[in-house]
């Protein structure tokens, strides 16, 4: 396995992290047993599969100059972006059994996951672990999945999480077109259509940058939702029933996704005012993450996000009302495209050289609180159902990273009928996060209610 350049976009992830504030997703599985020693087992079969995975031996190594491995993962263009980044490559001592761990019993998995998800990867071995908790009634046991978004994004960690479950009959994957070769210099002819790339690159920047100035006006969102951040985390997880997601997309219209994104704004309504926070006028500002995800034969491989940016009507009290205006939003969001508006913010990091990452990393991690107020992304998940060591995953929690100066994130899957919103928030301005999560099934039935269906 060669060493490779991170993508510009996971330098920056890399770049703005910081003890008290980590940059890792995570999952937790929760899978069903019938012996107390099931977690043990499970443990044991994570690191014993973890060193045939290529992707888990993979750390991140800081780099100052291209050497020759390098220039042949990299195309000669970009050879220069090498100063001051960074390059995945396999780590020469890697041992599962640094990754793996099997923590004491548990009463309640949420409690600890969230404990767990404050301690930072361990920045010089690959960066990720997988925490096992048994389960004190010995019927169930969880395992909390941790990477770093510079190694892989929510898709990419699936993959990589789904490589140490059982094995499963699946048809064997098509070969992959190769990379045609470079030559050191580019082609002339190309130079026409690259100049005109590169212009069309610099008024998509700055069109980007005028829509987050504009994004920034006339928002009202919720002191919940902003805080100075404290290094701790807590997590929450609640379950609903996709053919109840699926009634009320038939009734009122829009998708899936509109339907999940409106739950969410109709839960934080519930919860401000419960709380008596109060949600009268309040819009926070959504980032919806959208992947653009580049082609194996593209370089630098890697994580590429664009996103939409929407005003959760959290302030309307009619809750069919709140589902039409995500729809409207979410459909011009995808009129204008994921390359256009203050969502795809997160593209010009590709204009950034590796160097300026690195020196901006932390002041960039200042900005994302007058970007956004709260992460709202989706995970896709695969229908077919996953085992470890025999014991069927139950439920399924994905846990976005929070970004720093916001108080709440939230991440959603659907897994074999089951739609599965996980959230993370700072565990001392959100020390009820609980209280949230239940109250997303209640804004379901409040939702099938209005369509009477």
């Amino acid at each position: 396995m060669t060493s490779d350049l991170l993508a510009p976009l996971d330098l920056a992830f890399w770049n703005i992290e910081s003890a008290r504030h980590p940059m890792h997703l995570g999952a937790l599985g929760v899978f069903a047993c019938n012996s107390p020693t099931a977690g043990a087992h499970a443990a044991d079969l994570l690191a014993g599969r973890a060193a045939a995975v290529p992707g888990l031996r993979m750390r991140i190594r800081d780099v100052w100059l291209p050497d020759g491995r390098l220039r042949r993962a990299l195309p000669a263009a970009r050879l220069p972006l090498a100063l001051g980044g960074a390059a995945r490559e396999p780590a020469p001592d890697f041992d599962p059994l640094d990754h793996v761990r099997l923590q004491a019993p548990a009463a309640d998995f949420h409690a600890a996951a969230g404990r767990l998800m404050e301690r930072p990867l361990e920045r010089g071995r690959p960066p990720w672990e997988a925490h096992v908790l048994p389960g004190e009634s010995g019927t169930s046991f969880a395992v909390l999945f941790k990477f770093h978004h510079a190694l892989a994004d929510g898709l990419r960690a699936l993959t990589l999480a789904a490589a140490v479950m059982d094995p499963m009959d699946m048809p064997a994957p098509r070969p992959r077109p190769q990379a045609p070769a470079r030559g050191l210099l580019p082609d002339m002819r190309r130079l026409p259509g690259l100049l005109r790339g590169t212009l069309a690159d610099v008024g998509r920047a700055l069109d980007i940058g005028a829509a987050v100035a504009v994004s920034t006006l006339g928002t009202r969102s919720s002191s919940a939702l902003i805080s100075e951040p404290s290094g701790t985390r807590r997590t929450a997880g609640v379950a609903v029933d996709l053919d109840d997601v699926h009634r009320v997309r038939k009734s009122a219209g829009g998708t899936v996704n509109d339907v999940l994104i409106a739950v969410v704004a109709g839960a934080l309504r519930r919860w401000l005012d419960e709380r008596g926070d109060g949600s009268a006028g309040v819009e926070p500002r959504a980032l919806i993450p959208v992947s653009n995800r580049r082609p194996r034969t593209a370089q630098p491989q890697g994580n590429r996000l664009s996103g939409y940016l929407i005003r959760l009507p959290v302030g309307d009290p009619d809750p069919l009302q709140r589902l039409r205006t995500v729809r409207t939003a979410m459909d011009r969001n995808k009129h204008a495209g994921p390359n256009r508006g203050a969502g795809a913010v997160a593209l010009l990091a590709d204009h950034v050289p590796a160097l300026g990452h690195r020196l901006g990393g932390p002041l960039v991690s200042q900005a994302a609180r007058l970007w956004f107020d709260i992460l709202v992304t989706s995970v896709p998940l695969p229908s077919l159902g996953l085992k470890l060591g025999g014991n069927p995953l139950a439920e399924i929690y994905p846990l976005a990273p929070l970004a720093r100066g916001q108080s709440l994130a939230v991440a959603i899957s659907t897994y074999r009928g089951r739609v599965h919103y996980g959230f993370v928030a700072d565990a001392r301005a959100v020390p009820d996060l609980a209280r949230l999560a239940r109250a997303v099934p209640d804004e379901v039935e409040t939702l099938l209610t209005a369509c009477r269906v």
